[in-house]
């Protein structure tokens, strides 16, 4: 059993910033499978289950303390660290990059500090989705900003092709998934073909 987290804020304020990439893509892939999201209080999270391959959450405790709410599912369900995937934007890479990896640090970004404080481990999988870096604003206005009218093509492409790649997780493997993802480029056919999820 994985267990998939998309981080991201709460709210239809946030729904389409950059921040909350990570909450579209588990979106993406709950949709594709016609999964319902379920408020759980206890859990401070919304969640969805996938046959008997994945649980899908969304924390509700805003981004800085996103931990919270992994680490109670996490202990619930007795998932190892290993089986845990962690989705959310990367400054550090451009927009249209997709990178998994099966641990490393937080980069800096908040949810992914808490994340890796709750559990006191980052030996844990996270796919890391490139938002690039802002130019002319503060790296708190850019992160919550909504993406640019020309970035929305791509980023609709990226949500696609991230929700592939979770399925990819769960059928072939995370280290095969890695090599299939990891080295794509924006130019690539995979961008020609894939079908927009609205």
């Amino acid at each position: 059993m994985w267990l998939f987290c998309g981080l991201g804020n709460p709210g239809e304020k946030y729904r389409y910033t950059r921040h909350n990439f990570g909450f579209l893509v588990v979106e993406a892939f709950a949709k594709k499978h016609r999964l319902n999201f379920k408020f759980y209080k206890e859990m401070e999270s919304e969640a969805t289950f996938y046959k008997d391959k994945a649980i899908i959450i969304k924390p509700l405790t805003f981004m800085n303390l996103s931990g919270k709410a992994v680490k109670k599912w996490v202990e619930k369900e007795k998932i190892p660290l290993e089986s845990l995937l962690v989705i959310y934007d990367d400054m550090d890479l451009p927009l249209g990059k997709i990178k998994i990896l099966p641990k490393g640090g937080s980069g800096g970004h908040r949810g992914m500090i808490s994340v890796i404080e709750t559990l006191g481990s980052s030996d844990f999988p996270r796919m890391r989705l490139g938002i690039g870096k802002p130019i002319n604003q503060s790296v708190t206005d850019y992160v919550l900003s909504l993406f640019s009218e020309e970035e929305i093509e791509i980023v609709h492409k990226i949500i696609d092709i991230a929700s592939s790649a979770l399925d990819d997780v769960l059928y072939i493997g995370l280290l095969k998934t890695m090599t299939k993802y990891n080295s794509l480029k924006i130019n690539d056919e995979i961008f020609k073909k894939q079908p927009y999820i609205r």
